[in-house]
């Protein structure tokens, strides 16, 4: 049974830091500070997926319009991936090459019915970058376009992204 010293003396973590009381109020409860931010690579790609869609948005050939929407969705895709993805860390036969839609529902399941759905028209995208002016009608082209933008703020909204605000002329000297 413990000395009733030790039993008053406060808890201790390994390293000599005082740990959180069993009982007391949460304001005890330190919270370890979550990531509010995606990393740099993931950043960048959300940006030239922003790009992508400013661009499709002002093509008037609906299959170069849904090209670079597509596009753009699949730059949406690649930054979840680039922050959720991690290397295998033991050496695995051959597989085959899967494409970053399979990824994504893997990886983020939450986002499966966009995966299935981008994954579908992945060929008229590749069909649309050929120059094949049928791969897509107007009507396909914007339906993508609405639907990749969608995707993309979904993204943004799952990496924990705060939206940018413009900044205010003094901001910095205000202390805001």
């Amino acid at each position: 049974m413990a000395s009733p010293s030790a039993a008053a003396a406060p808890r201790r973590h390994s390293d000599g830091r005082p740990a959180p009381a069993r009982s007391g109020p949460a304001s005890d409860i330190h919270p370890v500070p979550r990531r509010t931010t995606a990393p740099p690579a993931a950043l960048d790609l959300l940006a030239k997926a922003r790009a992508g869609l400013a661009e499709a948005a002002g093509l008037d050939r609906p299959h170069e319009r849904y090209a670079a929407a597509h596009l753009a969705a699949l730059r949406a895709a690649a930054a979840v991936l680039a922050a959720r993805a991690r290397p295998e860390t033991h050496p695995r036969r051959r597989q085959r090459i899967r494409s970053a839609w399979e990824l994504l529902a893997e990886l983020a399941p939450e986002l499966t019915e966009w995966s299935a759905l981008f994954a579908a028209g992945a060929q008229r995208r590749a069909r649309a970058e050929a120059g094949i002016a049928s791969a897509a009608t107007r009507r396909e082209a914007d339906d993508l376009l609405r639907d990749a933008a969608l995707f993309l703020r979904l993204v943004e909204r799952l990496l924990a992204l705060q939206p940018v605000l413009p900044r205010q002329p003094g901001a910095d000297e205000a202390g805001g």
